[in-house]
């Protein structure tokens, strides 16, 4: 592609050069940054009916989307005689405070008239005063590669990542000379991201389509078997339909351990269960999706064992988390492990259920299991419901042969889901590293 004729050093770090002809400055002498939200309590929020409602732009909006989207707006009560700081068209807005790296110091901008609406206390808006800057090219910008890195150093935080004010304030820009050359090349970034997020989309819902046909694998092999010509019977069970003749059903509780986790009782404890731990405890924070929990964030003490402060589960254990927004997530451990209180842990009689068949059972079936939980303040799956839902088995070598059957077919969709995801990674690359040479002047927008 085209570059520009001449260039010079820059006051931007980690970028050597830019066009000739490009000005560059600091946030602070383009614009003024604002605060979001303040003084407000949980019960001023998303109140149906209020009649001091105000829609207020969420962080997920920000954090999800390069511009505001219109439709994600939620409500906050502002009353008359109050003093909050509402957002207008063209405004810009950065994520201060966030769990990760990745969201911290994220910007999007707003381009859309919107009715009286303000920002979420956890961002800052920034608006532009001088008169010759597009705030999608700026937008652009700050979504570099060189911006972001000068925007995180510095950012820290315990819980929290925090962005701190004078990084924006004190961040270097570097603008083509009109608004009409800035507007140019964020349109010709509004083309091309729009193409490139088309692809992964489709690539996305690729992963999707896999993700199914693996549940259906699964579903078909441990409620049906593979052999079409065995005789089926009925279950009894409605959301179960027929299965084989020769299988039995039974609930879970008289073929498995079931058992809910614990947390050790901290206060009041002179010792620190915690500190130096070398066996797993599960929280649902360490559920990644995958069929094999991997090692946890906390590990915990012998000594929490012998003062029977929590549980020792037996290995090939079955985790599923049984409370709260991940209700249904489910994995195996392949050591003794514990886990916490939101986890219930199947361990089944290996002479009657086969660790990895039950596992598939429950991944199988998992929103007929998920439709036992009650649904009240908090999504749950308690112990007795747990324990009363019915499993079907064959004997134990049927059971081997259907899982490696199913195996091998898990297989070949594995291979297809870890191509489509490195598709993803790559467009995903080159959509970064695409904007980032446009916004920085190393390349040249002719169209």
């Amino acid at each position: 592609m085209e570059k520009y004729g001449k260039y010079k050093k820059t006051n931007v770090e980690f970028l050597d050069e830019i066009p000739e002809n490009w000005i560059e400055k600091r946030m602070r002498f383009v614009g003024y940054l604002y605060g979001g939200l303040s003084g407000k309590s949980a019960d001023d929020f998303n109140k149906a009916g209020d009649e001091n409602n105000k829609y207020f732009i969420p962080f997920t909006n920000i954090a999800n989307n390069l511009v505001i989207d219109p439709n994600n707006l939620q409500t906050v009560i502002i009353k008359k005689d109050e003093k909050q700081n509402n957002v207008q068209n063209g405004d810009l807005f950065f994520l201060m405070s966030s769990e990760n790296y990745d969201d911290v110091g994220k910007s999007a901008v707003l381009s859309n008239e919107l009715p009286e609406t303000y920002l979420n206390s956890f961002c800052k808006g920034f608006r532009i005063t001088q008169g010759n800057i597009d705030s999608k090219f700026l937008n652009y910008q700050l979504h570099s590669k060189q911006h972001r890195h000068n925007l995180l150093i510095g950012a820290n935080g315990f819980t929290r990542i925090n962005l701190k004010i004078d990084k924006v304030k004190d961040l270097f820009i570097a603008l083509p000379p009109t608004p009409e050359e800035q507007t140019a090349i964020a349109n010709y970034l509004d083309r091309k991201t729009a193409e490139i997020d088309e692809l992964i989309a489709d690539k996305k819902r690729l992963l999707e389509l896999y993700e199914e046909e693996k549940t259906a694998i699964i579903n078909q092999a441990v409620t049906k078997g593979i052999n079409s010509d065995v005789p089926m019977k009925d279950s009894g069970i409605e959301w179960l339909g027929e299965i084989p003749e020769h299988w039995e059903i039974l609930p879970i509780k008289y073929t498995a351990n079931v058992q809910t986790g614990r947390t050790p009782k901290i206060a009041n404890s002179d010792i620190d269960f915690f500190e130096n731990g070398d066996t797993n405890w599960y929280t649902p924070g360490d559920f990644d999706g995958n069929e094999i929990l991997k090692e946890s964030k906390r590990k915990i003490i012998s000594e929490a064992f012998e003062k029977n402060q929590v549980e020792l589960f037996p290995k090939q254990s079955i985790y599923l988390v049984s409370i709260g927004a991940t209700l249904g997530k489910v994995s195996l451990s392949e050591s003794e492990a514990s886990a916490n209180q939101q986890i219930n842990i199947i361990s089944f009689n290996k002479e009657i259920v086969i660790p990895h068949w039950g596992y598939y059972f429950i991944v199988g079936n998992k929103e007929m299991v998920l439709n036992e939980a009650d649904y009240t303040t908090l999504p749950i799956l308690n112990q007795t419901k747990l324990k009363n839902i019915w499993i079907a088995f064959p004997n134990i070598d049927e059971q081997k042969n259907i899982i490696t059957h199913a195996n091998n077919e898990i297989d070949r969709l594995r291979l297809k889901v870890g191509n489509t995801k490195k598709l993803i990674d790559l467009l995903t690359e080159y959509r970064t590293a695409l904007i980032s040479e446009v916004v920085t002047g190393k390349i040249k927008v002719t169209e």
